[in-house]
């Protein structure tokens, strides 16, 4: 059995789902080989996962979404480092009820990669997800050496918003490691950077954007995109438009334009940096699985991409999850067989977030007697 899950958001981390289905088997089968590879796609629990594959993990303090000094970590392992935005520049560092939609920064994204590179890092997956900012990467490519000016010759002040006095452009401070490190920006979301479906529009009201911010927003991102085009990069409204643009409040766009990271699906990428192939040899079932599994699952995130590359290696895939809200016929077009949900067991939701891994375990023995009999 190879166990290739994703965290119960608010519940249970990637590794504690593993460690609770592996007791869950080993009740019925206390000899049943198990391997656990936890998984993430990119967003938040992506540097977990990454340590729990044998990479080490690195602390940095940076500066976080509201300016203030936060610790951060990355992993890193034979030069490749797996670094993930939402570490220093994400929602979970927001106070609760606290939401900065105009001036939240990726500044402290921009350290962390530097902390990266400064440890050798020769290969960046950048990770992103799951964050406070919609700030186009400005902040993340300011901390690297990129500077943005108002009229007055006067750094923009931090976020989305005062881009909108953006008067110049200038990447040739840029980091020079940069050119020779090969950074990949790893995301489950293909969304351009501004419009109907760019990042201030779809994800802003997620960071405590209302209507006029958001139109406030895009605004400012469309302006940073020209200025950046006419001072810096012929590309950067083509980039505007391209596939993971709008990431993580568009800190995919900032990858692009000055980092010159190629675009990838996250779950894509992860797998091939935790070594799901290898794991994957000699097993005779995977164990997938996320908080909930539902249309979003469909759409790049981490079931649907270990289900695929299963399929694709002629290995079953059952999931487990929270809760289940896909019709079975879904699920069998996602290479998954069948989902196994807490609240099958217990109907209760809240008992479902308090007391997941006792329950999880349950579902397990029950995936144990359903496939070993």
């Amino acid at each position: 059995m190879l166990i290739a899950a994703d965290k119960f958001k608010g519940s249970l981390t990637g590794a504690q789902v593993a460690q609770r289905v592996t007791a869950g088997l080993h009740e019925v089968d206390p000899d049943l080989p198990v391997r656990a590879l936890p998984v993430a796609d990119g967003g938040d629990g992506t540097v977990e996962a990454a340590v729990a594959a044998g990479f080490e993990r690195r602390e940095a303090r940076v500066t976080g979404p509201l300016g203030e000094q936060v610790a951060a970590a990355y992993a890193l392992r034979e030069g490749t480092a797996v670094v993930e935005m939402a570490e220093a520049s994400g929602l979970q560092l927001l106070p609760e009820g606290t939401f900065a939609p105009l001036t939240a920064t990726t500044y402290g994204s921009g350290e962390l990669l530097r902390a990266a590179l400064d440890a050798g890092a020769r290969t960046i997956v950048f990770g992103v997800g799951g964050s406070a900012t919609t700030d186009g990467g400005a902040g993340m490519l300011a901390a690297l050496g990129a500077r943005f000016l108002d009229a007055d010759g006067q750094p923009v002040g931090p976020g989305g918003g005062p881009l909108r006095e953006l008067a110049s452009a200038d990447l040739s401070g840029l980091d020079p490691r940069l050119a020779n490190v090969d950074v990949v920006l790893a995301s489950d979301v293909d969304n351009p950077l501004t419009g109907p479906k760019g990042a201030p529009a779809v994800y802003g009201p997620q960071k405590g954007a209302g209507p006029e911010d958001v139109a406030a927003l895009d605004v400012a991102l469309a302006h940073f995109a020209r200025v950046l085009a006419r001072d810096a990069s012929p590309r950067a409204l083509e980039y505007a438009d391209a596939p993971g643009a709008g990431a993580a409040g568009g800190i995919g766009y900032g990858a692009l334009v000055g980092l010159g990271a190629s675009f990838r699906p996250g779950i894509e990428v992860m797998l091939d940096v935790l070594g799901f192939a290898p794991a994957l040899a000699g097993a005779a079932l995977v164990i997938t699985g996320e908080g909930s599994l539902d249309e979003q699952t469909l759409h790049g995130k981490a079931p649907a991409g270990v289900a695929a590359a299963a399929r694709a290696a002629g290995v079953e895939v059952v999931a487990v999850c929270g809760r289940l809200a896909l019709p079975p016929s879904a699920l069998g077009a996602a290479g998954i067989r069948r989902a196994y949900a807490l609240t099958d067991i217990e109907p209760d939701v809240s008992r479902c977030v308090s007391e997941a891994g006792p329950l999880l375990e349950r579902l397990a023995a029950g995936i144990a007697r359903d496939f070993l009999s």
